[in-house]
């Protein structure tokens, strides 16, 4: 399952997303927000990251206005290793280098074609397992 978190500023895309998941039969949750009403990102972004880091979700998907804050936020969950990627070979090296968990978009940067693009990638590159990039993530997660 895929954790899916925005802020009003990242509201159109994450329903693009949310489409796309439902056409490729992945399952999601989403966990805000739910109009495009102000909101602070913090929220959306640490209730997306908490779930999985829980375990409850595999991976999640984060998008804000430039995706920068709500990855910051992502990224104060501990076990979460959340990548803002604005292109498909960002979202391709996370996965295979930082077995990155989390995804985080800027709405205001990409447009729905190219944030597609990068979420396709990212769902579907796996870790490449490299003994130097494990070395690497286990320096981050102490």
């Amino acid at each position: 399952m895929i954790a899916l978190g925005s802020d009003h500023g990242g509201y159109d895309l994450k329903m693009e997303v949310e489409a796309y998941l439902k056409e490729k039969g992945l399952e999601y949750k989403d966990y805000g927000c739910f109009d495009k009403s102000s909101c602070d990102y913090p929220e959306f972004g640490h209730a997306a990251a908490e779930a999985v880091a829980s375990g409850e979700c595999e991976k999640g998907i984060v998008i804000c206005t430039t995706g920068i804050g709500i990855s910051i936020s992502a990224n104060k969950v501990k076990g979460i290793r959340c990548a803002l990627c604005g292109d498909p070979l960002s979202a391709k090296m996370t996965r295979l280098h930082n077995d990155a968990n989390m995804l985080a978009m800027g709405a205001g940067i990409v447009g729905t074609n190219l944030a597609l693009e990068i979420v396709e990638t990212f769902l579907n590159t796996e870790f490449s397992k490299e003994e130097r990039h494990q070395r690497r993530i286990n320096k981050i997660e102490k």
